[in-house]
């Protein structure tokens, strides 16, 4: 059973529940973490020792005397070992390199054409990755590193990945993307393998979006969804504090799901009617020029609702109420503690009124007494944050 697999319950007091500890400074000793956790100082002693073996925390010196022994302190590492992360959208890609405590290191974002293709798309992107980390050694056209030893190249834990289409998690293999020409079957995991010699974490952006959001904002809660609205949509769902994929990885996504009755608009992946073809940046787009209003993007959309456009709030209101529909259903059978918004039409205040108002009147009163519903409270690097403490995880996990 892998951390992942396991039952929250038995991760009181687990490896990663230790590192975590260290690493937002709720401990820095080996007494505190026996305390937090409960377990005796012997087995709280030996779960440290595994992780500083693993490099993954180092003890930086004494601490203040109790009447006894100066307890050592501990630390995550802030040089050196970093894990690399790439959050690739359909039109951006944000890339960067984060230290064994999720902490952003360095970080940019870059244009993108994903119709590119994959080997393309991601080879440009590996070659930022290693200029992140710093690699000596240069990189070819295809994103292979002409070397991979040298301390730099040897600085890189893991790298995670974020893919915008459904993701079969076990195999890091794309299924059946929508909005992804080319990319249908390409195994990920393999192509980057084959140029970095590290674990190499495939899944969908939502599912990294979701993990880094609860991560970062929402640890204490149990269950929790989070949906990303941009150009496309999508949702990722926390359950008993860990990342919940279903059977094959599809698990949260609600982009297909049917909120209009024919005659409807078309959607991307062939049926008519979707959240996604109603409720998307990419929908929102479509609808304003077919009223006749020039906008070339979803960046023009926001504008123009900012500006109080009387064609796109409208759309956005409507927008809003569909997404509520969908997780009106979402929210009374799942039950969470927590939904929120994130993605570029998070910031569009008419789209979150009318998804809050309809989730408010379409769901069980029971299970909205206590549902915050709000945007996700984080940056830009939510999903490469998400990325990163995949991949410190599965590393956790692994020794």
């Amino acid at each position: 059973m892998t951390i992942d697999d396991a039952p929250r319950e038995a991760l009181r007091g687990g490896p990663r529940e230790l590192l975590r500890w260290v690493a937002t400074g709720a401990a820095v000793s080996r007494a505190d973490l026996s305390r937090l956790s409960g377990l005796s100082p012997s087995t709280v002693s030996q779960r440290v020792e595994a992780l500083i073996n693993q490099g993954l925390l180092e003890e930086t010196g004494a601490g203040r005397s109790r009447g006894g022994r100066r307890p050592r302190q501990l630390a995550v590492p802030t040089g050196g070992a970093v894990v690399g992360a790439i959050d690739l959208g359909a039109h951006h890609a944000r890339v960067g390199t984060l230290d064994l405590s999720g902490r952003v290191v360095q970080a940019r974002t870059l244009p993108v054409r994903i119709e590119d293709g994959p080997e393309q798309v991601l080879g440009s992107l590996l070659a930022e990755v290693a200029a992140l980390v710093g690699a000596a050694a240069p990189v070819s056209s295809d994103g292979a590193s002409a070397a991979t030893g040298g301390e730099a190249a040897g600085a890189l834990r893991g790298l995670g990945i974020g893919i915008p289409g459904p993701v079969q998690h076990a195999t890091g293999r794309i299924v059946s993307p929508s909005r992804m020409p080319g990319w249908n079957g390409f195994d990920v995991a393999a192509f980057c393998a084959g140029r970095v010699d590290v674990p190499i974490i495939v899944d969908n952006d939502a599912n990294l979006m979701a993990l880094g959001a609860h991560r970062t904002a929402h640890s204490e809660l149990d269950h929790a969804v989070y949906i990303k609205a941009g150009t496309g949509i999508g949702s990722g769902v926390i359950s008993s504090g860990r990342l919940h994929r279903g059977a094959q990885g599809s698990a949260g996504d609600i982009s297909h799901c049917r909120v209009v009755a024919d005659p409807a608009p078309p959607c991307s992946c062939g049926n008519a009617g979707c959240l996604e073809a109603v409720a998307s940046g990419a929908a929102l787009v479509t609808a304003l020029r077919e009223q006749g209003v020039t906008v070339s993007d979803l960046t023009g959309v926001i504008r123009l609702i900012d500006d109080g456009d009387r064609h796109a709030t409208a759309l956005a209101r409507q927008a809003g109420r569909a997404i509520g529909e969908i997780l009106a259903v979402v929210v009374n059978f799942f039950n969470p503690q927590v939904v929120a918004i994130g993605g570029r039409l998070a910031d569009c205040e008419p789209l979150l009124a009318s998804m809050r108002a309809t989730l408010y009147e379409r769901c069980l009163p029971l299970a909205t007494q206590t549902l915050l519903i709000e945007r996700v409270a984080t940056s830009q690097d939510v999903g490469i944050t998400g990325a990163a403490h995949l991949v410190i995880d599965h590393v956790v996990a692994a020794n």
